[in-house]
């Protein structure tokens, strides 16, 4: 057996195939929808994917406004932030946050399910969230995904 024929191929920035991806999020709840969107912008789905790189697709998330929460987390979701400031911790419910921007939702729990690192800060600018059917990338031909089929 000649083992110098095994090779193991790692993906890197030259060798990465990204595509444009939509996903309709429509009556989807929110934490399963976050990580299967995950899943594409980090690139799992593909077989040269590699940990250290981003290999994955960008990702377009249409319909955000339609996202679903279960039972009462609604009102007892909090989202937290801090403005830096001693004292300057604020909370919003995932209500209130809905009324201000439904995209900020999903842009909230997609983060959540990327790395927390430099590549996870990276990882993040490959999402674009709008709340209508209506969005900014037509003119880089997006491929229509079902995530409930691509699993």
């Amino acid at each position: 057996m000649d083992t110098l024929s095994y090779k193991t191929i790692s993906a890197n920035a030259n060798t990465v195939d990204k595509q444009w991806l939509v996903v309709d999020v429509a009556g989807m709840p929110l934490g399963r929808m976050a990580s299967e969107v995950a899943k594409l912008i980090r690139g799992k789905h593909k077989p040269n994917y590699t940990p250290h790189v981003d290999c994955g697709d960008n990702v377009i998330v249409i319909n955000a406004e339609q996202i679903q929460l279960s039972g009462e987390k609604w009102k007892q979701k909090i989202y937290l932030r801090h403005t830096g400031y001693p004292g300057g911790q604020r909370a919003l419910s995932a209500e209130q946050l809905y009324a201000k921007s439904p995209s900020r939702l999903v842009e909230n729990a997609v983060r959540g399910m990327l790395p927390k690192n430099k590549l996870g800060a990276i990882l993040y600018k490959n999402l674009k969230v709008f709340n209508g059917l209506e969005h900014t990338h037509d003119g880089l031909n997006p491929t229509t995904i079902q995530l409930n089929k691509f699993n």
